[in-house]
């Protein structure tokens, strides 16, 4: 498995990391703003102050995931629109979507379902972009 990581082409993986990084600013702000804002529990108080840690931590996990894909669908030998695009579903339904409404169903949160429903699809979306993106550029 490991050698995998020497045949991955890192130009996609580079197109992936700042597909999702895009993709990220647009949802959270332009695309969901004001519903995420809700989910949190934050409508009427100021926006949070964009520090480091808000713009490269999102950018670096993107990196690592993107980079994750990589190596599973050259492992798996997905080279395909239609095969990445299945893959992208498959991780993005049964592990990130999962894991982001479960992290979202906590005393904590305000608004766990629609927290669920606006990370859980941004994380879908953003799976099956960078599955894509990274079977088209190879």
């Amino acid at each position: 498995m490991f050698n995998v990581i020497g045949q991955i082409n890192w130009l996609g993986v580079a197109a992936s990391t700042v597909g999702m990084a895009v993709l990220g600013a647009l949802w959270f702000t332009a695309f969901f703003g004001k519903a995420y804002t809700y989910a949190l529990g934050r409508e009427g108080q100021p926006p949070f102050k964009m520090t480091p840690i808000f713009i490269a931590g999102p950018f670096v996990c993107g990196l690592v995931a993107s980079i994750a894909n990589a190596v599973l669908m050259r492992a798996l030998g997905i080279d395909n629109l239609g095969d990445g695009l299945a893959y992208g579903l498959i991780v993005g339904i049964g592990f990130l979507v999962t894991t982001t409404v479960n992290t979202g169903i906590n005393p904590n949160m305000p608004r766990p379902l629609l927290y669920g429903a606006v990370s859980g699809s941004y994380f879908l979306v953003a799976g099956v972009v960078s599955s894509l993106l990274l079977v088209l550029i190879r």
